[in-house]
C-alpha cells in the first residue's frame, strides 16, 4: 500500500504528467457524454431489449462502450478509423508509395494519417447506412422520412469523426495511444453493468460455477500480461573494425522481438468480419420471402455465439490474420538492412537476405503460439457459456485483452515520464 501511495505522489508531483492525466480524464468525460446522447426517431426501449436477448449483440455493445444499446450519436464510434487503418496497412503491402510514405519521417507520417482520416469518412457512411438498415429491418426506426434518415446518417458520421478527433487529441496531449484509450474507456464503462447482470441472473446453484469462472478470468488476465510482455531475444554481434589505432565493435547483444507482434488487431478485424453473417441473416429474415427467411434463419443459427461453426470460423479468422498482421507490423527486410548498415549480424547467418529469412522464420514460429492464444481468447466467452451454462457472460476475451494491453502500455509511458523527471533532477 505504501508503494502505491508513493507512486501516486510521484505521479501528481510531476506537473506535466498531472496535466496529461487531467486532460485524459476530460476527454473521457466528453466521450461518455457523447455516448449518452441518443439519436432521434429510434425506439431505444425495444433496441435495449434486442441487445439484452442476444449474447453476441451484448458483447458487441460492451465493445462499443454502450453506444449501441441506446444508439447514441457515437454509435459508429472509432470503428471507421480502425477499419481505415487496417485497409491502408494492407494497401501498403501492394502500393510501395504508401510504404515509403510511412518511412518519410514526420511529414510522411502526417500525410499517411491524413489519408486514414479521409478514408474514414466513406467507411463511416457505409457503416452508418448498414446499421440503420438493420434497425429498419427490425422495425426500430419510428420515422422513415428521407430528411430524418439523412439527418441520422449525418449525425452518426459526425459523431464518429468527433470520436476520432478526441482520440487524436489524446495521443497528442494525453496519456497513451488515443484510439486504444477510447476503446479502453468504452469497455471499462460497461464492466460494472455486465458484472451486475451476471450476478442478478445467477441462481444459488450457479455461485460455485461463477467463483470458478472468476478464478479462470484472473488466470486469463495473468496469461495476457505474460504474453504481452514476452520477448524473443535474437542474439546479434557487431563486426570488429579498426579506427584511430583502436579496435571497435565485436560486442554481443540481442535484438528484442515482441512475441505478440500483432497486438489486438487480429481480433478487432475478426469481430468486424463475424458481424456480417448475423447482419445478412437478419436482413434476409426481414425480407418476408420464404426462401430468404430460411437462409436467414440458418445463418442466424450457424453464427450464434455457442454454435461450433461460429467458434471454428472465429478462431480460424483470428489465427490467419495474426500471421498476416505479424508480417505487416514486423518488417524483417528493413531490420536486416539496418543491421547490415550498422555492421551487426546474427552469428552463423550471413547479412542481407539470409538474415531477413531467418528473422521471418523466428517471427513465424513465435506467431504460431500467439495465433493459437488469440484464437482462444476470441472464443473464450463462447466456451464459457457452453461449459458453464451461464448465458450472461458477455465480457469477451477481446475486451479483456484490450483493457490489459492499454493498462500495460499506459503504465510504461507513465514510468518513462517519471524516470525522465528523476533524470532531470541530476543533470
Amino acid at each position: 500500500m505504501k508503494k502505491i501511495q508513493k507512486k501516486l505522489n510521484q505521479i501528481f508531483q510531476n506537473k506535466e504528467l498531472r496535466k496529461k492525466l487531467l486532460f485524459t480524464a476530460a476527454i473521457f468525460f466528453v466521450y461518455r457524454l457523447l455516448a449518452n446522447i441518443p439519436l432521434p426517431a429510434i425506439d431505444v426501449e425495444r433496441l435495449g431489449q434486442m441487445f439484452d436477448s442476444n449474447q453476441f449483440l451484448s458483447l458487441l455493445n460492451i465493445f462499443s462502450g454502450g453506444t449501441l444499446s441506446n444508439f447514441s450519436i457515437a454509435a459508429v464510434g472509432i470503428s471507421p478509423y480502425i477499419t481505415a487503418s487496417i485497409v491502408l496497412q494492407m494497401s501498403a503491402m501492394v502500393f510501395p508509395a504508401l510504404k515509403e510514405m510511412q518511412k518519410d519521417g514526420q511529414a510522411g507520417q502526417e500525410k499517411y494519417n491524413q489519408y486514414t482520416r479521409l478514408l474514414s469518412v466513406p467507411l463511416g457512411v457505409v457503416q452508418s447506412i448498414s446499421v440503420l438498415a438493420l434497425l429498419n429491418s427490425q422495425g426500430l426506426i419510428q420515422s422513415r422520412d428521407p430528411l430524418t434518415i439523412i439527418t441520422m446518417v449525418m449525425s452518426l458520421i459526425a459523431g464518429g469523426m468527433i470520436v476520432m478527433w478526441l482520440g487524436e487529441l489524446l495521443s497528442e496531449y494525453g496519456v497513451g495511444n488515443g484510439i486504444s484509450m477510447i476503446l479502453f474507456a468504452g469497455i471499462v464503462s460497461q464492466f460494472p453493468v455486465a458484472v451486475a447482470q451476471a450476478i442478478s441472473v445467477s441462481s444459488s446453484e450457479q455461485w460455485t460455477t461463477n467463483i470458478i469462472f472468476v478464478g479462470l478470468f484472473l488466470a486469463i488476465i495473468s496469461l495476457i500480461v505474460y504474453v504481452n510482455e514476452a520477448i524473443r531475444k535474437v542474439q546479434i554481434q557487431y563486426a570488429k573494425r579498426m579506427r584511430g589505432g583502436r579496435q571497435l565493435g565485436g560486442q554481443m547483444t540481442h535484438l528484442p522481438i515482441r512475441v505478440n507482434v500483432a497486438g489486438v488487431m487480429p481480433i478487432i478485424f475478426a469481430v468486424s468480419l463475424m458481424l456480417a453473417p448475423s447482419f445478412i441473416g437478419r436482413l434476409l429474415i426481414s425480407s418476408g420471402k420464404d426462401q430468404f427467411i430460411g437462409w436467414g434463419q440458418n445463418l442466424t443459427i450457424w453464427f450464434s455465439q455457442t454454435n461450433p461453426i461460429y467458434m471454428i470460423s472465429y478462431f480460424l479468422i483470428v489465427f490467419i490474420f495474426t500471421f498476416f498482421s505479424a508480417l505487416v507490423f514486423f518488417n524483417a527486410e528493413d531490420i536486416s538492412k539496418e543491421l547490415k548498415k550498422s555492421g551487426a549480424f546474427v552469428p552463423g547467418i550471413r547479412p542481407g537476405s539470409p538474415t531477413k529469412k531467418y528473422l521471418e522464420y523466428v517471427v513465424t514460429r513465435i506467431t504460431l503460439i500467439v495465433a493459437i492464444f488469440l484464437g482462444f481468447i476470441a472464443i473464450m466467452p463462447s466456451l464459457a457459456q457452453l461449459f458453464t451454462g451461464v448465458n450472461s457472460l458477455a465480457i469477451g476475451g477481446t475486451s479483456v485483452l484490450i483493457v490489459v494491453s492499454v493498462v500495460l502500455e499506459t503504465t510504461k509511458q507513465v514510468e518513462s515520464m517519471l524516470v525522465g523527471q528523476n533524470y532531470d533532477q541530476y543533470t
